[in-house]
């Protein structure tokens, strides 16, 4: 990657603190002017009902990884990184899949190639004959329906390790305030709705109309959206998955377009 191919773009970057060092790390080098601030906080559950469910393992046939997340936090409640032989290993996107792999030092057994959603994974041919297969599905608290009922009409039993839940920071909103009163913000980049949900309840009413000004990058159409329904303005800048690269790569080829 060229240096400095994104010199002087101000950059709002939502993800949670532990997630978003490597990306601001890549805008810096990249000669943008990253802005790290958090919107979500991902704490871990405790819900009753997932030690029982945990200790059942073995049990199972397939276990599906929603999200980086559901990696960190469900293999934090395992108390392991060995997981059972002959437990297949799926991730909904690539993202998650390095995180698997980095974590068990082995690549997931499925993983979309395309289409890095519930959608693309149900598309796989190894959850296509499920039938009487007992699947797990590790993901934070309140996720979509859509992959689980989808696997229960094919005949699979499925239960969820919900291993964290996502919440609002308790954080000072003074210095973003700053930032967009003075116009210095060029690119909002959000990777989760509930992210976008959080900054529209931060920020005070006078900050609405200059913010819905602003483009928001997202990682996924249903992000997009929510973008709209929101009431921005510019047209959604879409990164093809949720990598560090392809958010690189969308900001470069919409920078290059307004330039």
């Amino acid at each position: 990657m060229p240096a400095n191919n994104l010199a002087g773009l101000r950059v709002l970057v939502t993800r949670p603190a532990e997630q978003a060092a490597p990306l601001l790390e890549k805008l810096t080098a990249a000669g943008a002017r990253p802005l790290g601030f958090p919107l979500l906080i991902l704490r871990a559950c405790h819900d009753p009902d997932l030690k029982r469910v945990l200790a059942q393992l073995t049990d199972y046939a397939m276990a599906i990884f929603i999200s980086p997340g559901a990696v960190r936090f469900g293999l934090r409640a395992l108390g392991t990184t060995s997981l059972p032989p002959g437990l297949n290993l799926a991730t909904v996107g690539k993202g998650t899949a390095r995180a698997l792999e980095a974590e068990l030092g082995h690549p997931a057994d499925i993983c979309p190639n395309s289409q890095f959603d519930s959608a693309g994974l149900l598309a796989e041919p190894a959850l296509h004959d499920v039938a009487g297969q007992r699947i797990l599905i590790f993901r934070g608290r309140g996720g979509r329906e859509q992959l689980a009922d989808s696997l229960r009409h094919r005949g699979a039993r499925v239960d969820y390790a919900e291993v964290y839940e996502r919440c609002q920071p308790d954080t000072d909103s003074g210095p973003l305030e700053t930032a967009l009163r003075e116009h210095g913000i060029d690119v909002i980049i959000i990777t989760s709705r509930e992210a976008l949900d959080n900054l529209m309840r931060l920020l005070p009413e006078g900050l609405l109309t200059p913010v819905r000004q602003i483009p928001v990058l997202v990682i996924h159409p249903r992000q997009a959206g929510a973008v709209r329904r929101h009431g921005f303005v510019p047209t959604p800048i879409l990164a093809h998955d949720g990598s560090d690269g392809a958010i690189i790569e969308a900001l470069l080829a919409w920078k290059n377009r307004h330039d």
